[in-house]
């Protein structure tokens, strides 16, 4: 089984970027973190980072065309991207919608997600511990 771990705008500055919401680790840390738990499960865990709206999609139907199940931080693309939405509202697989911080204790604009509706699950606010659990999650879902 693999596990695509995408991760959209801003990202990739986690560690530098507003330590006091998201946290202090790395993107690298945050790599590793998924790879290690991937390791641990068994799982191939491929994770990806971007700023580009139009790459993001291409990942997603990447992901839809595999039947890949997905973790998504699509950052700020959850509250305005339809492009990103009707990406993956293609995936065959199963959808975790993933917040590091609590995005309904956040401004008004961030408590509404293109995603949610189509998400197999959603986690927030659990911080970078998130990410493995949602790949745990995906790995001994029931079915697989």
């Amino acid at each position: 089984m693999k596990v695509l771990v995408l991760n959209g705008p801003n990202l990739g500055r986690l560690g530098t970027r507003e330590p006091s919401v998201y946290g202090s680790t790395s993107y690298a840390d945050l790599v590793a973190l998924c790879e290690q738990a991937g390791r641990d499960l068994g799982v191939e865990v491929e994770v990806r980072q971007t700023d580009h709206e139009g790459e993001m999609v291409g990942w997603l139907h990447e992901a839809a065309d595999a039947s890949w199940p997905v973790v998504l931080n699509a950052g700020a693309w959850t509250h305005y991207s339809i492009a990103v939405r009707d990406a993956a509202s293609q995936l065959t697989a199963d959808l975790v919608e993933l917040h590091i911080s609590n995005v309904h204790k956040r401004e008004p604009f961030r408590h509404t997600s293109y995603l949610s509706d189509i998400a197999t699950a959603v986690m927030a606010g659990l911080g970078v511990a998130g990410y493995p659990l949602a790949i745990r999650w995906l790995a001994e879902k029931p079915g697989r």
